[in-house]
Order: structure tokens, then C-alpha cells, then sequence
């Protein structure tokens, strides 16, 4: 016989050399292929169709994955763990559904039935849990197994499960009773504790035979009835069977052995027809649905394919596959067959402790994948409880609401129901889900939390804020609502719940902390309309309805306005006296991507500054939204994105920070808030995506950061720091002009504003050090002419001159003349329209403190030069090349001396008390300016024309100078220009 090879693929794997078990499976196409290792906690779903695709990876047990099983119906996924949990996952998108059952001990085994209802799990402990998969309820516990269990198989007729444990014992269990009706010792191999070789038990397709390994290297064949032996397949296996398979027809079975070789048996002629031989043990197979391939994983975590495992002579092991019909209508049938006139019965879950079959109930929730035809697949659901027999409901439905169901049912068949991508909905910011028993958050921000928990039809509220010793204390309330949803600020806060009652009315209470009225507290009730978001402001409440109204009040209950929206909210946040507001603007894409819009409303002046479209990562959805400390608008997707509002490119969203480039798939991310260099959010270990509000949940800091491209010098964490600082640079400006332009004062922004630019000149500094490194000359050449300080440029151009790059300092030379010269000439153009433009004492005033502002710049270029690191601005403040440099080289001798004149002058004026003397005063300083204009008659006329043009004059006023160096310097005793002068003549005399 013609030995072929097979090529095996690393899927997980084992550094430390250890022999694992290993799982694989089928989907139903034959397009994907699942793997475990019980060495690794992911979980790989393979493309069956272009293997060199890389898996996609689900990471959510904590220890190595142990078993594996598909749903009938191939769209649920449930895996065991060492980790002691059984987790259900939507197939083949990967994505974590729940945990669906925890043990005490590792699993080893799980098994669905042919309905995919119920699944089986079980392991070192010592009972097989019977869960039903509508509500995650423990139908039964069968207990019995001295060892580990590990196979359990469900006859395909729905009658029993078979289950082996460590020890060689199988044991066969009436499902409708609980009860064992056979135990058969010691007719399979013993294990031990060496579980990378398990003991596996399984029925044929038909449900007729059940195989399970024998004693003596063979797969022996039992009665599904009397449990008797029929035959054996015995071949060569030298050592024992650790693993068998039957193919979907149930003509051929497929054999790995302790001896590493796998065996393809005909099992009517009881003889193989094919082997393979491995480098290591194959520790499962499984045939494909489709097609005629076999695929297998060995100890190491390696799989592969045997392609035509039967000879092509022969029948197709997928070709007559047998088609099943329950005795006596026991067990459940998948929704997708034909079913012909059911019949009434009860569900496994009704022979327990709780009742869980009832038909009335068609509102609980299907732990998988939804069909195609979602009410089709609604109604199949609750057929399916009601055809398990001979056990009485406790609670019946009437027998025309039945048929009606079951009428309704089979036009429901008939009519293709085509429905697309759900939109999202409404979120509040800070809430989580309401859990049984447990206290949830109603709202979590910066300031504080709100806190609820439901007991005997009433819910105990409280309110704490971070700060304890600046917020108010606010005593604990008794809610008789059922609020859902709440906000917070420093003034109050509001609560709002769904329709409910007999009326079906929603709530909206507001509750300040503080007062000078008694029974300031108040409430609005909404008939036939439900608040589905709310928000807090400066003085006004903002609540957002189903019919898709925008409700405004104020703090004293005035409604106050009303706005319809252009589509259903998704959420809402307020800053002072900002709202904004994100809505649907469509339905999803066919691609499943929401189209949202937000909308930010000035509550006090009644305007909407912005408008647009809320960008989401492809595929998610929206997580969190509000403001920043500052007010920055922001938003958190699903997949773990932050974006900030920026007015830049005419308004756009920044990406501040993404999950995935912190590479720590296990972590989910709850926000809570963020300022302008932080994330505030509770770190949740996968799968949980929300914290517990007891106790306390724990912030945690993460730092901003652009999602950067891998730069060809690595120098992304310097590039991300240039992007940041400029990022707040602009932002400082961007508040300094604003300030200005209302009159207020913006002189404390100064500082800030310049030890900001100083941060920038620094990180630059460093990028042109990296680029010279790497030779990317071009690139900073680009970069010095983005420095803001000149003392910056000329240490640029000493540190390309130390690392010998002449060419790259001449250019850097040249930048620096090139600036140098625009600004002498914007200075001189500045200060011939200071001696043309007003005659007036003020210009005089104006004209002396440009001249104060040179000296201090020029004793500053006086100082001798720093050495390379102080260039960086590690310390020392440098005058910024923005500032108009006076042209002080170029004046003559006499020039400078006409300037001291000029304040030994104005020094006489100040301390003239009659008003003859200011008017000889005046005449002085107009023969000044007469000699000043015979030597700048040009520089004046040209000024002239710029008059003429634009309207007005550069003049320097007594406003705060744009030269952050012309400041008195923080450690010293501020004085007054008047002093300056005073002991400026002094000096002179």
C-alpha cells in the first residue's frame, strides 16, 4: 500500500516541548477549520479554502482550550478550558458570545445534541452538565463516573448520550429520565492522567452502532439497545486507539493510534482500505462535510489535510448520508427541517429543578447566531420546546394560540424575510447593564458615579464623587421608577427610565444638590414616548425621546425648548453650555457599518456651532461619547479607537488613542473621560467589556497617541510627540486669540503657550538629530524651518556641523538669513509706521517701549553662546524668530543716540506739570521723528501704500508683546515701564 505524505502546518505552539491534546474541526462549507491546543488559550479558525492566510485568533480562555464543538447548525462555537469555563462564541466571526457554565475542575469534553438546544460539557469533575443553550440554564447534572470523563456523544435519534471517562468505563443515559441504563467497565483503555491521549465514545450516523475503543488496539461495536458487542475493527494498530471518527455517511471510520499511524477502515467489509503514518501523534480528526478530506492535528498543535483519504475507486464518504426521524417523536428537532405535524411535549430543561420549556415565552434569548429569517428562526425556536413527549407542562398554552403559532409558522417558511445590519442603539455615557442581584452604574464620569440596585421591585440609589472634599454629600434615595439612565454634574443630576406601567409612561426626574428654594426637586412624565438619552449642562436639562424629540429645561423644570432631530439618538453629553447630540443618519451599510451624526448645540445662545458625520472604525460601534476636561468633544468605538473634535481642516476627528496598538488583545477598555494628555478609563479583562460597580472599579491612565506608522528610523514615539505638542500649541493659540477677541485677559496663557513651543523646538532638535542619523537630509531640512526659536535653528546647525554634514549646515544657514531678513524688514516697516501714523502722546509711549523691547533683545543676543544641549531648550528661554527683530545692526551711532534722547525726553515730559511744558515736549519729539523720516523716506512711502491697501497700520501698541522673552521674568519683582526708565536715565547721567 502506497504511503502518501501529508503536510501539517503550525497552528499553536508548544516552546516548552510538552505533549498537548489538541481539537480540530469542520464548519459545514468545508471553508473553515477550527483548532485548540490545550497548551494555548486562543482559539484559530483557519481559511480551508487559502491556507497561507493567517487564522483569525480568539483569545478569551485564560489557560489552554481543551475541547471544542460546533452547533448543528454551524453558527455557534463553545469551548472548554482548563481555566474550568465553557464559553459560546458566533461563528465563524469569532466574536465571544458568553460564558455559559463554569466547573470546578478543567473541562475535557463538549457535545452538542442534533438540535443544538443542548450541549454537554464534562471534565475532572465528577457529573456531565446537560445546558440548555436558549437561557444557559443546567437542565441536569448526571453523575456516576469515577474518572475524568472524557467522551460524551448524544445518539443521534435524541434518546441517549454515552459518555467514557479516564478509567475504561462507558456509561449510556436515558435523557428523558436522567437515569443510566448501561455501565460497562473496563471495555475501554486506561489513561491515567496523561489526557494528550483521551477515551472517546461515538455513535454512527444512523444512531445504530456505538464505537468505542477496545482493549486490545481494536474500535469495538455496541448495540444502541441491549449495549451488546457486535464486532470489532482490528487491524494494524500496534498500541491502542486514542481517537476515532466516523465519516458523515457512516461507511468508513477513521482510526489514529498511541503508534502515530491513523487507519481509514471500510466498516462493512471490517477491514482498512488506507493508512498514513506521522512524525507524532494525530490527537483528533474530522472528516469534512463536503467533499472527500480528513483533517487531523498531532500533540505538537501542527494540522493538515489528507486530501482523498478514501480511494477515489470508491464511495464518497459524504454520498448517502442518512436522514434521521425521531421514535416516537423524542428529542428536538433543527429548525431548519421539515417538520410535519408536532406534537405537544416537554423540553429537557422541565425535567429538572426549573422550568425553562414553557411556549409562551418568545421573548428569551438565543445563545447564537441568528438564521436568515429571524422570525422564522423566533417561532422554530419555541416549536422546538414543545417536542420533547410523555412529561406534562406546568404551564400550557391554549390550543388555538398553539396552532396559530404553528399556521403562522409554515406562511412564515413560505415568505423569505431579508433583514440587514441592526442600527445601534441608545447608550448612555458611564452606564452599564443590568445584571441580577448585582449594583450596576447608572452614570460614571470625571466627577462621579451614580450607583443603583434593585430589591423587592425598588431600587437604592447613591451618589459619590471622586473628590469627596470639594462635591457635596448627597444622601441616598429610594427610586420607585426603575431609572435606567442618569447624568451628573456639579450642580444636580437627572434620572430617566423606559415606558412602564399601565399607563406606559417614562419618567424624567431632575435633583439638585443645593437650593435656596424648599421642594426645588421635580419630575415630567412622557405619554407614549420614552427618554432614551439624557444630559446635564450649565443651567439647563436635556432629555432626548423616542419619537425624536430634543427636550430642553431648566434647572427649575421650565421647559424651555423642543426640537425635532433628523433621526433616532444613539447618545448625548453636555459641557457648560454645550450639548451634543449623535443620531442615526441612515441605516447601516450592508457591511455593517453604522452612518452617524452629531450635532453640538450652544444651549444659551441658542446656535449650533457643528455639524457632521461621527466617524466609526468599520464594523463598530459607537462606545462612548462626551467631552474632555478642556471641552473637546470626543468619541470611543467599539474596537477600541478614541477621536477628538478638532477645528483644524475645517473640523475633523483626531485618533488620540487605539487599543490594538497597545497589542493587549485580553484587555477591554471602559472610558470614563480623558483631558489633554490622558485616557480615564477601567481596564476589563476579555471577555468582560464593563466593570462591576462593587467594589470600586479602579482608574487607570493611559497615555494619548496617534496611531503612527512604523517610521523607517523607528523615531515614531519622537514623531508622536512633535504631532501632540503642535496638536497643543494650536490649541493654546487658537484660546489666546479667542480671549483677545472678547477682551479678556489671556496674558496667564503665556507662559503656557511658550513652554510649549519650547517643548516643540526640543523634539524637533531630536527628530533632525535622528534623520542626519539616517540620512534623510531632505526631511530635516523640512524640519528646521518648522523651529520657532532662532537660538533652536543655530543649534541645529551646530549639530549637523559635529556630525559633518556642511552641506546640510549651509542650507540651514541659509533658512536662518532667509527669515532673518523678512523679519528686519517687517521691523522696519513697523516702526516707520509707529513715527508716520500718530503724533500723539500715546505713540510717543508706544515708540519708547518698541525701543525697551530692543534692548532687552539685543543684551539677550549678547550673551555668549550655549553649549549643544542647551540649544535643545532644555532650560533656557531664547527669543522666538516670530518676533520682529528691530533693526538695530543697521542704524547708525547717531540713530541709537537719538533713541536715548528720546527717553531722557520723555522722562522730562512725565515730570512737567504744566501743560506749556508738555507742548515744548511734543515739538522735541516731532523734530525727532522729522530726522527720523530724512533717513527713511523710502521705508515711509512704502509704508504709505500698504496704508492704502489694506486699510490699516502694523503699530506697536501696549498690548501684550508677542516676544515671550520681552517678559519680566517670573522670579523677580515685576515693575513698571515708567521704573525702567527712570533708572535707565540714571544710569546715563
Amino acid at each position: 500500500m502506497k504511503i502518501r505524505s501529508i503536510k501539517l502546518r503550525e497552528a499553536h505552539k508548544n516552546s516548552n516541548g510538552v505533549e498537548s491534546f489538541c481539537s480540530v474541526l469542520w464548519d459545514q462549507q468545508g471553508e473553515h477549520i477550527v483548532t485548540a491546543s490545550s497548551s494555548d488559550s486562543s482559539i484559530c479558525i483557519h481559511d480551508a479554502i487559502l491556507p497561507a492566510n493567517p487564522p483569525k485568533v480568539v483569545r478569551q480562555h485564560r489557560d489552554g482550550v481543551t475541547a471544542l464543538a460546533l452547533s448543528p447548525n454551524y453558527t455557534c462555537l463553545a469551548s472548554g478550558s482548563i481555566d474550568h469555563s465553557v464559553k459560546l462564541y458566533k461563528f465563524p466571526a469569532g466574536e465571544f458570545d458568553t460564558n455559559i457554565t463554569r466547573f470546578t475542575l478543567p473541562i475535557r469534553v463538549l457535545a452538542f445534541n442534533k438540535s443544538g438546544t443542548m450541549l454537554a460539557a464534562a471534565g475532572d469533575d465528577e457529573g456531565i452538565k446537560l445546558i440548555n443553550t436558549i437561557d444557559g440554564s443546567i437542565a441536569r447534572v448526571l453523575k456516576g463516573h469515577r474518572g475524568s470523563i472524557t467522551g460524551i456523544a448524544f445518539d443521534p435519534k435524541s434518546e441517549y448520550l454515552a459518555s467514557v471517562d479516564s478509567i475504561g468505563t462507558v456509561m449510556l443515559w436515558e435523557l428523558q429520565s436522567g437515569n443510566t441504563i448501561h455501565v460497562l467497565k473496563g471495555i475501554a483503555p486506561v489513561i491515567g492522567s496523561d489526557f494528550s491521549s483521551t477515551n472517546i465514545v461515538s455513535w454512527s450516523p444512523d444512531g445504530d452502532l456505538l464505537a468505542v475503543p477496545g482493549m486490545k488496539n481494536d474500535v469495538v461495536m455496541y448495540d444502541r439497545d441491549t449495549a451488546e458487542k457486535l464486532f470489532s475493527l482490528r487491524g494494524d494498530h500496534v498500541q491502542p486507539i486514542c481517537f476515532l471518527s466516523w465519516s458523515p455517511n457512516g461507511k468508513y471510520m477513521a482510526t489514529s493510534g498511541l503508534d502515530r499511524q491513523v487507519l481509514i477502515w471500510d466498516v462493512d467489509k471490517k477491514q482498512d482500505i488506507d493508512r498514513q503514518k506521522f512524525d507524532n501523534r494525530i490527537t483528533c480528526m474530522a472528516w469534512k462535510p463536503t467533499g472527500n478530506a480528513l483533517a487531523v492535528i498531532d500533540i505538537m498543535g501542527k494540522y493538515g489535510v489528507w486530501e482523498s483519504a478514501v480511494p477515489s475507486s470508491m464511495r464518497s464518504p459524504t454520498e448517502d448520508i442518512p436522514g434521521l426521524s425521531s421514535k416516537s417523536g423524542h428529542g428536538l428537532l433543527f429548525y431548519d427541517e421539515e417538520e410535519e405535524n408536532p406534537s405537544v411535549s416537554g423540553s429537557l430543561s422541565d425535567l429538572g429543578e426549573d422550568s425553562h420549556g414553557e411556549s409562551e415565552l418568545f421573548s428569551r434569548k438565543r445563545l447564537r447566531k441568528q438564521h436568515s429569517h429571524p422570525d422564522d428562526w423566533e417561532e422554530d425556536t419555541n416549536e422546538e420546546l414543545e417536542l420533547l413527549p410523555k412529561v406534562e407542562r406546568r404551564k400550557k398554552a391554549p390550543h388555538g394560540h398553539r396552532d396559530g403559532s404553528y399556521n403562522k409558522r409554515n406562511k412564515l417558511k413560505d415568505v423569505p424575510i431579508s433583514t440587514g445590519p441592526k442600527m445601534q442603539e441608545a447608550i448612555q455615557p458611564g452606564a452599564t447593564p443590568q445584571l441580577p442581584g448585582k449594583r450596576r452604574f447608572l452614570c460614571y464620569s470625571m466627577l462621579g458615579s451614580i450607583t443603583t440596585m434593585e430589591h423587592e421591585g425598588y431600587s437604592h440609589i447613591e451618589i459619590d464623587f471622586h473628590d469627596t472634599s470639594s462635591g457635596p454629600r448627597v444622601p441616598a434615595m429610594t427610586d420607585y421608577f426603575g431609572f435606567t439612565m442618569a447624568s451628573l454634574n456639579e450642580n444636580g443630576s437627572v434620572f430617566a427610565n423606559p415606558c412602564k406601567g399601565e399607563k406606559n409612561m417614562s419618567t424624567l426626574m431632575y435633583r439638585p444638590f443645593g437650593t435656596w428654594a424648599n421642594n426645588s426637586e421635580w419630575s415630567m412624565r412622557f405619554e407614549e414616548e420614552e427618554v432614551r438619552a439624557v444630559a446635564l449642562g450649565t443651567g439647563w436639562v436635556a432629555a432626548i425621546t423616542s419619537c425624536n424629540f430634543l427636550r430642553i429645561f431648566t434647572e427649575g423644570g421650565l421647559q424651555r425648548h423642543i426640537l425635532s432631530l433628523d433621526g433616532p439618538v444613539v447618545t448625548t453629553a453636555g459641557f457648560k453650555d454645550e450639548l451634543a447630540v449623535v443620531t442615526h443618519a441612515s441605516p447601516p451599510l450592508p457591511s455593517n457599518e453604522q452612518i452617524l451624526e452629531f450635532r453640538v448645540f450652544n444651549i444659551r445662545t441658542g446656535t449650533q456651532p457643528r455639524r457632521g458625520r461621527l466617524p466609526l472604525t468599520p464594523g463598530s460601534c459607537l462606545s462612548w461619547f462626551g467631552f474632555s476636561e478642556e471641552g473637546h468633544l470626543s468619541s470611543f468605538d467599539s474596537t477600541g479607537v478614541l477621536r477628538v473634535f478638532t477645528n483644524q481642516y475645517g473640523g475633523s476627528w483626531l485618533p488620540l488613542f487605539s487599543a490594538s496598538k497597545l497589542k493587549k488583545s485580553e484587555e477591554n477598555y471602559w472610558v470614563v473621560g480623558l483631558n489633554s494628555s490622558k485616557l480615564f478609563c477601567v481596564i476589563c479583562k476579555s471577555p468582560d467589556s464593563f466593570p462591576e460597580a462593587t467594589p470600586k472599579p479602579i482608574l487607570s491612565l493611559l497615555d494619548l497617541s496617534f496611531p503612527l506608522a512604523s517610521s523607517d528610523l523607528g523615531s515614531e514615539i519622537l514623531e508622536n510627540e512633535f504631532i501632540m505638542n503642535n496638536m497643543h500649541l494650536r490649541r493654546i493659540q487658537s484660546t489666546i486669540e479667542e480671549m483677545e477677541a472678547t477682551g479678556e485677559d489671556a496674558s496667564l496663557l503665556d507662559d503656557e503657550a511658550f513652554n510649549t513651543e519650547a517643548a516643540l523646538d526640543r523634539c524637533i532638535l531630536r527628530l533632525i538629530a535622528s534623520c542626519c542619523n539616517g540620512d534623510k537630509l531632505v526631511r530635516a531640512t523640512e524640519l528646521v524651518k518648522l523651529l520657532a526659536l532662532e537660538k533652536s535653528v543655530k543649534g541645529a546647525i551646530k549639530l549637523v556641523t559635529a556630525l559633518k554634514l556642511p552641506n546640510l549646515a549651509e542650507r540651514f544657514n541659509a533658512i536662518l538669513e532667509e527669515r532673518m531678513n523678512k523679519e528686519t524688514i517687517g521691523g522696519k516697516i513697523s516702526a516707520s509706521t509707529e513715527l508716520k501714523g500718530d503724533n500723539s502722546f500715546n505713540a510717543h509711549v508706544a515708540l519708547t517701549k518698541s525701543h525697551v523691547r530692543v534692548e532687552s533683545s539685543k543684551r539677550l543676543e549678547s550673551q555668549d553662546s550655549p553649549s549643544l544641549n542647551s540649544l535643545a531648550l532644555s532650560h533656557t528661554k531664547k527669543r522666538p524668530l516670530e518676533e520682529p527683530i528691530k533693526d538695530v545692526n543697521v542704524e547708525s551711532e547717531n540713530a541709537k543716540t537719538r533713541k536715548l534722547e528720546m527717553a531722557r525726553e520723555f522722562k522730562n515730559a512725565f515730570d512737567m506739570k504744566n501743560a506749556k511744558k508738555v507742548k515744548d515736549e511734543k515739538d522735541k519729539v516731532d523734530e525727532v521723528k522729522n530726522a527720523r523720516k530724512a533717513d527713511e523716506v523710502k521705508n515711509a512711502n512704502e509704508v504709505e501704500d500698504a496704508q492704502n491697501k489694506n486699510g490699516e497700520a502694523n503699530t506697536v501698541t501696549a498690548q501684550r508683546p508677542s516676544n515671550p522673552f520681552a517678559k519680566s521674568s517670573n522670579n523677580k519683582p515685576n515693575t513698571s515701564l515708567f521704573d525702567s526708565l527712570k533708572k535707565k536715565v540714571k544710569v546715563d547721567r
